[in-house]
């Protein structure tokens, strides 16, 4: 091997691992930043997974001064979706708490919970729910949220 040769190959070699640690801070960036996104924000749209009438709803504000919303957080919300015969109207400006949601939850025991959709249930401004039914799983944190009224009306609870 002529010394030429060993130094291309030593440059090759430091290029691949540069390029390697690249790949792996991109990755590591593009998990951040997906985490960001499937925080629920304004114009979100979230199922309503009761009977109050409503289908969809869009996220207006998150209460309390927060950013966003997460499992248990009370949202305020415009209904984009309704039954014609329900409680609640398409227009109608209602409260909601976040049931399901699609970013990743740690809980206690160092397990995560994660859904495959972003729910609601609507409630009114005491925080009781408008419906009389909850639809598929809610999680046990409502419970530390102070929403056992929920938690008594769903179906399922993970």
């Amino acid at each position: 091997w002529d010394v030429r040769c060993w130094g291309v190959l030593a440059t090759t070699l430091v290029y691949l691992e540069h390029q390697n640690e690249m790949m792996e801070r991109m990755t590591w960036n593009s998990l951040l930043s997906q985490q960001q996104r499937t925080f629920i924000q304004m114009r979100t749209k979230l199922k309503v997974v009761d009977n109050s009438g409503a289908k969809v709803a869009a996220c207006i504000q998150a209460l309390k001064g927060k950013k966003g919303a997460r499992l248990g957080d009370t949202i305020i919300a415009s209904v984009k979706e309704a039954q014609p015969l329900g409680k609640v109207k398409k227009g109608d400006v209602v409260y909601g708490v976040v049931v399901r949601a699609a970013m990743q939850r740690g809980r206690c025991d160092g397990s995560g919970i994660r859904f495959d959709d972003n729910a609601v249930v609507l409630v009114n401004k005491q925080g009781e729910p408008i419906g009389t039914r909850v639809f598929g799983p809610v999680p046990h944190e409502l419970r530390k949220k102070k929403h056992v009224k929920i938690l008594t009306l769903a179906e399922h609870i993970a």
